[in-house]
């Protein structure tokens, strides 16, 4: 792979029409009907870091570990996102998943984390790795190398639940 191979071109954040369709999930969520986006997507509920005012942003879910309540997002549209940037500012947030709401602590992972997740998300979901990686602007062969490439140029956020946080990971029952 040669520099410029390596080092591809990101698709900008969506902007015009497609800004608006893509906050069209949001708008879902207001109205209570955001468990019909299932367990893919979540609601996150997070401070800017500029105005200091709660903005939302739907992120589609890359994992989700019931027992130990963490969500694993991606920042698609690389590190100037401004969900990604206000969580790197501020990591306390809140998310709605289905019809609950958690509060929640972000932690960064590292580009080697990054690769094992995107490798093992495009084994569980080929055709939707295939088609994330092409929105994002990313080149793959389909290759279990060129997914690493990918999960190791894209910004992961794991999400806590603070609760089981605070609990030592213990469950909480459910509601």
């Amino acid at each position: 792979m040669t520099q410029h191979e390596s080092t591809p071109r990101r698709t900008p954040p969506p902007s015009g029409w497609r800004r608006w369709a893509f906050r069209l999930p949001i708008r879902l969520y207001r109205a209570g009907l955001g468990p019909l986006l299932g367990k893919r997507f979540l609601l996150l509920h997070h401070t800017g870091r500029t105005s200091g005012r709660q903005r939302q942003a739907v992120i589609e879910v890359v994992s989700y570990d019931a027992h130990a309540g963490t969500w694993i997002v991606a920042s698609g549209f690389g590190p100037k996102s401004d969900w990604y940037q206000n969580l790197r500012h501020r990591p306390e947030a809140a998310v709605q998943f289905g019809r609950r709401r958690f509060t929640v602590t972000a932690h960064f992972l590292t580009p080697g984390e990054g690769a094992d997740i995107m490798a093992a998300y495009a084994k569980k979901h080929p055709r939707a790795a295939r088609r994330l990686c092409s929105l994002m602007g990313f080149p793959v062969d389909g290759s279990e190398a060129g997914y690493r490439g990918v999960g190791e140029a894209t910004p992961f956020v794991r999400l806590e639940d603070a609760a089981r946080s605070r609990e030592g990971g213990r469950p909480t029952p459910p509601a």
